[in-house]
């Protein structure tokens, strides 16, 4: 047993890192990311990607440094910098951030499924089958989790036939001009991509579970880097698919992107890809729960499986009683500056509290 109560044995290899956080980052906003970007950025939306980009680096370097000084998870590191009490609301504000981002993915999937595929079957009939894939894979430890995340990349790259094939019917030109917009816009293009990029502040549930933890940086760069090159390339290919007024319209521009591939044997391929997606997004939906209710596992000194059936419960009570376009739209409208500014802002602060508390001890 070592930092923060974990046996050797439940840990993973620092390599798995990189499909942690990648799947992690490929979910919900891959599928829609374009809409929003377009009507900040236009044919410049690669700029705010690359400072998206950047900025999830920086965050990543950081948390990396806060554990270095202070071995363990959020929990741990917030206890450090404010004392058990102010703390333990601060890690808290974490655990209902955890829990809020896993629901929205969860209502967001069962949103595409209606409008894409199966509009009469209730929403709560599809949360109770996730739900239940949920809890059977957090049941089974971290260990069977990062089995997911890392089967889950593996057999999803084939779809990247989708982005390749949408050149077919390019119109380069669709990508000019450059540099056509002012800061203020590229800034808020970037925090419209702050749903797909989000992800990586799992890292600050999931360190103390990976062997050797500090060699897991390069795999935690690794994996965002390729989440932002794989946004990078299919904005280009929405832009040149799409015209800027289409792009803005369209509200699922990757789905719409696969209404276009045909075959023999298949005339609606995009009925593949949203299936094939619940695979994409089952790490979305579990590894958020998983540090939700593991926070909850370190703060009220309970059983993980308490917390994860509340959770689970009110999840499918909001499925049952809430669940329309309106209460998704409101969810991600209060989940994208919240999630983003509180990230952004937080993880400085806790940086430079405890750095400054090391350098008392030295003193």
């Amino acid at each position: 047993m070592n930092q923060a109560g974990v046996n050797e044995k439940y840990k993973v290899s620092p390599f798995y890192v990189f499909f942690l956080l990648h799947s992690m980052q490929t979910g919900l906003g891959v599928l829609n990311f374009q809409r929003d970007l377009a009507k900040a950025t236009g044919t410049d939306g690669w700029i705010s990607i690359l400072l998206a980009g950047l900025i999830v680096h920086i965050l990543i370097w950081l948390i990396y440094k806060i554990f270095s000084i202070v071995p363990g998870d959020i929990i741990s590191a917030n206890n450090h910098a404010f004392g058990k009490r102010i703390g333990n609301i601060f890690s808290l504000l974490f655990i209902l951030y955890f829990f809020a981002l896993g629901m929205t993915v969860i209502i967001g999937y069962i949103n595409v499924i209606h409008v894409w595929m199966f509009e009469e079957i209730p929403s709560w009939a599809f949360a109770l089958v996730f739900l239940i894939l949920i809890y059977y894979i957090i049941s089974g430890g971290f260990r069977t989790i990062t089995g997911i995340a890392f089967l889950t990349v593996i057999v999803s790259y084939w779809l990247l036939i989708v982005p390749l094939y949408g050149f077919k019917y390019a119109d380069f030109t669709s990508f000019l001009p450059v540099f056509d917009h002012t800061l203020s816009e590229i800034m808020k293009g970037t925090r419209s991509t702050s749903l797909s990029m989000l992800g990586f502040e799992m890292i600050l549930m999931f360190y103390p579970f990976i062997k050797n933890p500090e060699t897991s940086k390069k795999y935690a760069h690794g994996g965002a880097l390729t989440t932002t090159l794989l946004l990078l390339l299919l904005y280009f290919v929405s832009t040149v698919f799409y015209s800027q007024k289409q792009l803005v319209l369209t509200l699922w521009p990757t789905l719409s992107l696969t209404s276009v591939i045909e075959f023999p044997f298949i005339q609606r391929f995009e009925y593949i890809t949203v299936s094939w997606w619940a695979i994409v997004i089952i790490p979305n939906m579990v590894i958020p729960l998983w540090a939700a209710s593991r926070g909850a596992k370190r703060l009220f000194n309970v059983q993980q499986k308490y917390p994860l059936w509340v959770m689970s419960i009110i999840i499918l009570l909001v499925s049952i009683f809430f669940f329309d376009i309106d209460s998704l739209y409101v969810l991600n409208k209060i989940i994208n500056p919240y999630s983003v500014g509180f990230i952004v802002l937080y993880l400085p602060l806790l940086f430079v509290l405890i750095s400054i508390k090391k350098s008392r001890k030295r003193l």
